[in-house]
């Protein structure tokens, strides 16, 4: 019998930076950055969207022989039922089926059918991406708590879980600026107001709470920002908190390294083909109106102070 596949699981809300992250980790020697697998079945397989290295999904040789090692071809997949199951991932009246999930592992009948359906083929996938690739990590920065607490349960994979959090201001800030989809023809990204990025933030960081629970392995959590202006230490902290052993140092200062490349879905950053240079993002501080600031600060406090972070808008401060 091989050995479990060993998946570095990033979680936490949308617009972290956890495309930023999965590509510093995906430089690390022994390390695969995939992008948002649970994305797969419907923008790769059902829309053939852009993969990371610029090639539309079904004409990567990369994914290409994924499809092969997997299924004998993505022919020999169900696209539309894998696709089916997304919702039961995404709504949030299912978060709290995962949340017993993770926390209890009962099993709900909604719970159920998903892992019945979806497990086999996600087993298969990921078993895939290890023998195409040669890595002994695989980096998934899919994010969501529900898609974490799936992952935990199949038995051939093995996660280690990183809580990545951003200041939820800058989430929010994130949220309502206009960006497009390179993969996509250019269509633009979905915004957000702050009152509703605020709950995205909310639920999907408390719920990170029990990831710890969720059967993985081991479990990190980091800050976006920490990680921003000291990269290299504090990614070599996170190896070490989740016991993997790699070294960083192919990260000089705060500058990334050209991507290696295969992504499926993320933040249009993925198709920066050069070096990278991490800087804070402060937008927020200066450009975010007044009232959405306070609206986005209320209505976050107490996550926010729990995880360390400053109430008060204090120029070009950090979490404390």
């Amino acid at each position: 019998m091989s050995s479990p596949v060993r998946v570095l699981y990033i979680a936490g809300s949308g617009r972290s930076g956890s495309t930023v992250l999965a590509r510093a980790l995906g430089g690390a020697p022994g390390f695969f950055d995939a992008g948002e697998l649970w994305q797969i079945w419907d923008r790769g397989l059902l829309r053939n969207e852009l993969c990371g290295c610029g090639e539309p999904f079904l004409s990567c040789p990369f994914w290409s022989a994924v499809g092969r090692e997997a299924f004998g071809g993505w022919e020999g997949v169900d696209a539309e039922r894998m696709a089916s199951f997304k919702p039961l991932l995404r709504r949030v009246r299912y978060l709290p089926h995962y949340a017993a999930l993770a926390g209890a592992g009962v099993r709900t009948p909604a719970v159920g059918r998903l892992l019945a359906g979806l497990g086999p083929a996600l087993e298969r996938l990921y078993g895939a991406v290890r023998e195409v690739s040669g890595a002994g990590v695989v980096v998934d920065s899919s994010k969501r708590f529900a898609y974490a607490a799936v992952l935990g349960t199949l038995p051939s994979v093995e996660v280690y879980a990183v809580h990545l959090l951003r200041d939820s201001r800058a989430v929010a800030h994130s949220w309502s600026r206009s960006k497009a989809r390179p993969e996509a023809g250019g269509s633009p990204m979905p915004r957000l107001g702050p009152a509703k990025a605020s709950r995205m933030w909310s639920v999907q960081n408390l719920l990170q709470l029990l990831l710890p629970l969720s059967g993985a392995r081991a479990f990190a959590r980091l800050r976006y920002e920490d990680f921003v202006r000291d990269p290299a230490p504090r990614l070599r902290e996170l190896l070490q908190k989740l016991g993997l052993e790699a070294e960083p140092g192919f990260i000089r200062g705060r500058r990334l390294p050209p991507p290696r490349g295969h992504t499926v879905s993320g933040n249009p950053a993925r198709f920066e083909s050069g070096a990278v240079e991490l800087r804070p993002d402060e937008a927020w501080r200066e450009r975010m109106p007044g009232p959405d600031r306070a609206l986005v600060t209320a209505l976050t406090a107490p996550l926010l102070a729990g995880y360390g972070y400053p109430l008060g808008v204090g120029r070009g401060k950090g979490p404390s």
